[in-house]
């Protein structure tokens, strides 16, 4: 399933002073299948570690912010994949239930810049809006995601050349009737099944 939001990970990932990266967003509007798509598409291997209920990962980030530890730690005691910076996308899931892993976040940026890293979390948002945790303001860039549009609706029930046929015709015409009932059946889907990936 295509999303718009890959165009903006992919601009993440070529900046120069790049920084860690927190993809906000409502439950199940697809956060974690696209970081973990771009990680497939854009690197060499993927370092993909879940916080909800990992008390083993959660210690790694406890003891200190020393990011070379923390990386050793998470390629060796936590997990087998070797992390190379530049080649491979680390993605910290659910880092809300980990307010050290939040924090070490700005020491990522600090210290081990050449290392891409995603954050992303379900109630991330919540919980910093209501000052449950601590940000590092300035260390971090966010990403708002949100359910699918109607155009990637559209396209992830196959019907993407619909819009690339709009887009060939005069806008000063009415579209014909071949082009209008078909933007009406896929809009009244979308208004009752809605935008969340996973029913569509």
């Amino acid at each position: 399933m295509e999303r718009s939001v890959m165009n903006d990970l992919i601009k993440w990932k070529n900046k120069n002073n790049r920084k860690p990266l927190m993809i906000l967003g409502v439950r199940q509007c697809g956060k974690t299948y696209i970081a973990k798509k771009f990680g497939e598409e854009q690197f060499d291997n993927v370092a993909y570690f879940n916080f909800e209920g990992n008390e083993a990962l959660n210690s790694v980030f406890e003891y200190d912010m020393d990011v070379k530890r923390i990386v050793h730690e998470l390629s060796t005691v936590i997990s087998s994949c070797k992390i190379v910076p530049g080649k491979t996308l680390l993605i910290l899931d659910e880092i809300q239930a980990s307010p050290k892993a939040i924090t070490s976040l700005k020491y990522f940026c600090e210290n081990m810049q050449e290392l891409h890293v995603i954050a992303a979390g379900s109630l991330l948002g919540v919980s910093l809006k209501r000052g449950g945790l601590s940000f590092p303001v300035g260390k971090v860039e966010r990403i708002t995601m949100y359910p699918l549009s109607f155009r990637e609706f559209v396209a992830a029930n196959g019907d993407e050349k619909l819009f690339e046929g709009i887009a060939l015709r005069d806008k000063l015409h009415e579209l014909p009737t071949l082009y209008t009932e078909s933007l009406r059946k896929h809009l009244l889907n979308y208004y009752i099944i809605g935008g969340m990936p996973a029913v569509v």
